[in-house]
């Protein structure tokens, strides 16, 4: 079943397209990657898909249903969760209650409080439940908003950049999680890291200055020409990291 569907996705900024008629097809229980060189319209076009930027042209479909015009409180509402490439977590709340306000969502009560205790423990962050978020290190952050998405139960998660400030015992911890989670949720993932990208991804998408450039398997992807020209070629160094 196709959960996803986005056809012809266009945005402009100032005159500049920063994305430019992208197709994507996401099928419910795959990890997706969405990879690109900086500039390319990763987290615009996540943006669209989310509701959190309006399309100029173009049309986004969840579970057979056009949202296109709907909100992101609304696409949310459906089961689409989203985690921030710049950390957007409540810092002068506690740790658990910023999980809290995403678990009340669907759970109240002592429902909500075990959502809360079994999404911090999935991400590694149960001793810190009591800290402000603000007082966490930047990484720590990124985990803590991963936990606000578990703890909204989404049929499909948009990931932005999650593993940046990670460590690399952290890292392992996120690919393990990120398996697990796609036994019941969809993954559409947004990562420099391309390390991660292979051992996670089922498939790929290149974006390319708002365009789709290529699209497929880990191994064809790393075998396509226009994609190590664009990419990995000119920024190996930074796929690696």
């Amino acid at each position: 079943m196709m959960l996803l569907q986005a056809r012809g996705l266009t945005r402009r900024f100032e005159g500049l397209h920063a994305v430019q008629g992208v197709d994507l097809d996401l099928p419910e229980g795959e990890i997706r990657a969405l990879i690109g060189p900086n500039g390319a319209g990763k987290t615009t076009l996540v943006g669209l898909i989310s509701g959190r930027v309006s399309p100029d042209a173009g049309r986004v479909t969840f579970d057979g249903r056009d949202v296109t015009r709907l909100p992101a409180h609304r696409r949310i509402a459906l089961g689409m969760g989203y985690t921030f490439q710049i950390t957007s977590v409540f810092g002068r709340l506690s740790v658990a209650e910023n999980v809290g306000l995403a678990a009340r969502r669907h759970r109240r009560g002592a429902a909500a409080r075990q959502e809360v205790e079994d999404a911090l423990e999935r991400v590694g962050l149960s001793a810190q439940a009591g800290a402000e978020a603000g007082d966490l290190a930047y990484g720590h952050q990124r985990l803590l908003e991963l936990a606000m998405g578990i703890a909204q139960r989404p049929r499909l998660l948009i990931l932005d950049e999650p593993t940046q400030g990670l460590s690399d015992g952290e890292i392992a911890g996120f690919e393990t999680l990120i398996r697990e989670l796609a036994r019941t949720t969809t993954i559409l993932l947004i990562e420099h890291n391309m390390r991660v990208v292979t051992a996670l991804a089922q498939r790929i998408t290149v974006l390319d200055r708002g365009r789709v450039l290529a699209e497929g398997t880990p191994d064809e992807i790393h075998a396509d020409a226009a994609v190590q020209a664009a990419y990995l070629g000119g920024s190996r160094d930074a796929a690696r990291r």
